[in-house]
């Protein structure tokens, strides 16, 4: 019997833009393939809120937009754009002093001066924040999910999934450490990616994936995720005679119950 590990906290946003296709978009990267977790998989942007996120969340300072929410809640939110700056350079604040969003010329700038010291955490993020006098801004993440990994794994993670309009002009690009390789794409073509093969999706993106597709753009996909009554969703693995099922409740709202997730090898 596999022992169960305790969930980590984390969190990750799916950074959306409207294309000239009329689909929405979204940015994923592929994970390193010497990464423990998910390895050579298509994600998005995220990771596990860490001792620093809680040191920014008693800094009401360094964040707009967070009032109403608890303690935990910023926290996941501060860890989720911290993560998404860290892997993709793309950075969700604004100016202290102006109240104004930081645009792609001033968060390429900021990119460039500690991006890769905050990857070998050489700095903190609450000093990069400090120093170009910048706040979270923690109001343009809406919640769309959240998903505990099953018990049983040896790596389990509490996480709470953002929609978030990307700046305009931020493009975002991977580090090259946690990350291979990103790209713009429409969550249509990520799931038949997943389906011919062409991309490696973990369960909870390629239903998350499916549900956004659903969306003709951005401001629809943000206002649906507005209405939502999330539901948390920890799948219970069974295995059958030809392969895996997984079963998640059905008002979380996924199109289903019981999924097959997986032939016998």
């Amino acid at each position: 019997m596999t022992e169960t590990s305790a969930s980590r906290p984390a969190s990750t946003i799916l950074l959306l833009r409207d294309s000239a296709a009329r689909e929405v978009e979204v940015f994923m990267m592929v994970r390193h393939h010497q990464i423990e977790f998910n390895s050579g998989a298509l994600v998005f942007p995220g990771g596990s809120v860490d001792a620093g996120d809680k040191e920014i969340v008693a800094r009401s300072d360094l964040y707009s937009g967070g009032e109403g929410l608890s303690e935990a809640d910023r926290g996941f939110r501060i860890a989720a754009i911290r993560e998404t700056f860290e892997e993709s350079g793309i950075l969700l604040a604004r100016s202290k002093a102006t109240g104004t969003p930081v645009d792609a010329r001033r968060a390429g700038e900021i990119a460039d001066g500690h991006r890769v010291a905050l990857n070998e955490h050489k700095i903190n993020f609450l000093d990069v924040l400090a120093e170009n006098g910048l706040q979270l801004a923690l109001d343009t993440l809406v919640p769309y999910a959240h998903w505990i990994t099953p018990e049983g794994m040896p790596k389990r993670f509490d996480t709470w999934f953002f929609l978030a309009a990307a700046p305009p002009d931020q493009l975002g690009a991977h580090d090259g450490r946690e990350s291979t390789d990103s790209i713009w794409v429409s969550p249509r073509e990520a799931v038949e990616g997943g389906e011919s093969g062409r991309f490696k999706l973990p369960f909870p993106t390629t239903r998350n994936l499916i549900r956004l597709a659903k969306q003709p753009n951005v401001n629809a996909a943000l206002e649906h995720a507005r209405g939502l009554s999330i539901v948390t969703v920890m799948p219970v693995m069974t295995k059958t005679e030809t392969g895996r099922q997984l079963r998640i409740p059905r008002e979380a709202g996924y199109d289903g119950e019981v999924f097959e997730v997986g032939a016998v090898g």
